[in-house]
């Protein structure tokens, strides 16, 4: 490995899955601004929209998933195109 190309700063980081509330520990080095409390300690805070907890290729169940409302964008901008 080539020295001094990878960051040095990796801590514990909550993962939180937004759509099924499911948090998890792992490390990290990506900046956060929000916190935590988890098991008991403060953790830096990562929301997630989709994780291994809530995928459907992990989970087995079809989930339509639309938090920024691009189904509805996509149907306004071609409705003029219906005939």
């Amino acid at each position: 490995m080539q020295k001094g190309i990878h960051p040095e700063d990796y801590r514990l980081v909550a993962f939180k899955d937004m759509s099924n509330d499911q948090i998890f520990l792992t490390k990290s080095t990506a900046p956060t601004k929000e916190t935590i409390e988890f098991e008991g300690n403060e953790y830096p805070l990562i929301k997630l929209e989709i994780s291994r907890t809530s995928h459907p290729f992990y989970t087995g169940e079809t989930k339509l998933l639309d938090t920024a409302g691009r189904i509805d964008k996509f149907k306004t901008k071609y409705a003029k195109f219906k005939k």
